[in-house]
């Protein structure tokens, strides 16, 4: 058996979570899953797998296999790209992250519109709260929130307007304690969600000072979903901090209102990162040149709707 292939079948199974679902995804029958997994096996002289009839898990080994596996095959594809030409047609799997909310609002309309104008391209998209190691878990393309530590991977800046605002409910505002400064929200309901500051946020130095303001509280409510902090506010249960694209549809349309916007912090970054060298893979390169422009238009739009409220 060829060990490439049988390396295709071990990623499969990682990808789909079962052998079943590898052998759907491969149009192979299971019987011939398990025999590729099993020849790897005995190959490399160790388990890769746990298997139960429900599920996978990874040996310590295979942990360590399976990261060799996808550089091998994403190398390998990349010099078969190499080997036919710039010039060809983008085709293939790509596989994309993103965080939730930017991934399913702003980043999957225009994947949508690229998969219509190349027909021999598929796509994976995820939605993950959480940094991903583009190599060792084979993804082509990241769309990344915030600045970036060096690193060897290619990135291109889409959008430069992404900050944190503090946002509540017109109605909530208007029967509640006026905000001015930051230590007023002691004053206030929160609704706190898990990744932006549980019991404190910071916002600037005051003027005159170098040191960050920090505003201790105690929250009315915890929500470890961006969808579940806004739905709170917007039904007038207190205020929540975000990223402004995460709430800008809210602020265009009057159903939520910025507040404290002079004491946030400057601004971060939006990239799209792909591994070093893939650039040259005409579907990671198309779909850059195809991305790039709309998403900047995109996040600088709903830049100003948080900065201008239109």
């Amino acid at each position: 058996m060829d060990r490439i292939d049988a390396m295709k079948v071990f990623v499969a199974a990682l990808d789909e979570g079962s052998l079943a679902g590898a052998a759907r995804r491969l149009k192979r029958s299971p019987t011939a899953v398990s025999r590729a997994l099993a020849f790897l096996e005995t190959h490399v002289g160790v388990e890769l797998l746990h298997r139960t009839t429900r599920t996978l898990k990874l040996s310590e080994a295979g942990e360590r296999y399976a990261v060799a596996c996808r550089r091998v095959l994403i190398d390998l594809e990349e010099a078969d790209m190499l080997a036919v030409g710039e010039r060809t047609a983008p085709r293939g799997m790509l596989t994309i992250s993103a965080p939730p909310i930017s991934g399913e609002e702003v980043l999957r309309p225009i994947l949508d519109d690229f998969l219509d104008l190349h027909p021999t391209v598929s796509a994976q998209l995820l939605f993950l709260d959480r940094q991903v190691n583009l190599v060792d878990e084979g993804v082509d393309i990241a769309l990344r929130v915030g600045h970036l530590p060096d690193s060897s991977l290619i990135s291109t800046r889409v959008g430069g307007d992404v900050r944190h605002v503090v946002v509540a409910s017109p109605r909530y505002l208007a029967s509640h304690p006026h905000i001015k400064e930051p230590t007023d929200l002691a004053k206030h309901q929160i609704v706190a969600f898990t990744h932006l500051g549980l019991d404190r946020w910071n916002f600037t130095p005051a003027k005159g000072s170098s040191i960050p303001r920090t505003v201790k509280f105690t929250p009315r409510c915890i929500v470890n979903t961006v969808r579940a902090a806004t739905a709170s506010v917007v039904a007038g249960n207190g205020l929540t901090r975000l990223y402004s694209y995460q709430v800008a549809e809210y602020v265009r349309d009057g159903r939520l209102q910025v507040v404290l916007a002079d004491a946030e912090y400057p601004p971060m970054p939006v990239h799209l990162l792909t591994p070093h060298g893939r650039m040259s893979v005409p579907k990671i390169r198309a779909f850059f040149d195809f991305a790039v422009p709309r998403l900047r238009t995109e996040f600088a739009r709903m830049a100003a709707i948080c900065t201008h409220g239109r």
